[in-house]
């Protein structure tokens, strides 16, 4: 015991009774903003003004979703027996049509105009589906 500090025996304690300091203990700091009436800087927030969603990142998900339907296609057609180049040909004739399709399906947003299947974590489609929302508003409206 030093100072009245720490254990007057280590006995029993399960401790050697030596006392440590803590080392990760800061001390606080007292900073106040001194500039107060600043505003915001151009990259701080954005304040309730929703991003524009990005078109390539979208095309890239349109694409995905081809590609993910063609394996699912080929799969299917390997399990019926055809062989590698009648899977090749069926492949590039369902990849083509599947394009035109999404091509004359609204310019290639079909899967915009179904909200059900827009997943939250898909930020550029949900921004997507509000400005076309936004669009159908303002001409309601008149605006």
């Amino acid at each position: 015991m030093y100072s009245g500090i720490g254990l007057q025996t280590p006995r029993g304690s399960g401790t050697n009774g030596y006392i440590h300091s803590n080392r990760f203990v800061r001390p606080k700091t007292n900073k106040v903003v001194t500039d107060s009436s600043r505003g915001f800087d151009s990259d701080q927030g954005i304040a309730g003004v929703t991003r524009k969603p990005d078109k390539e990142i979208l095309e890239h998900d349109r694409k995905r979703q081809i590609e993910l339907k063609l394996l699912v296609l080929e799969d299917k057609l390997s399990d019926q027996g055809y062989t590698d180049a009648e899977i090749a040909e069926k492949l590039d004739e369902a990849r083509k049509s599947l394009e035109a399709k999404d091509d004359d399906d609204n310019g290639g947003n079909r899967a915009l105009l179904l909200s059900d299947k827009v997943s939250k974590t898909q930020t550029h489609q949900i921004a997507a589906l509000k400005e076309r929302q936004m669009e159908t508003l303002k001409a309601a409206l008149g605006i």
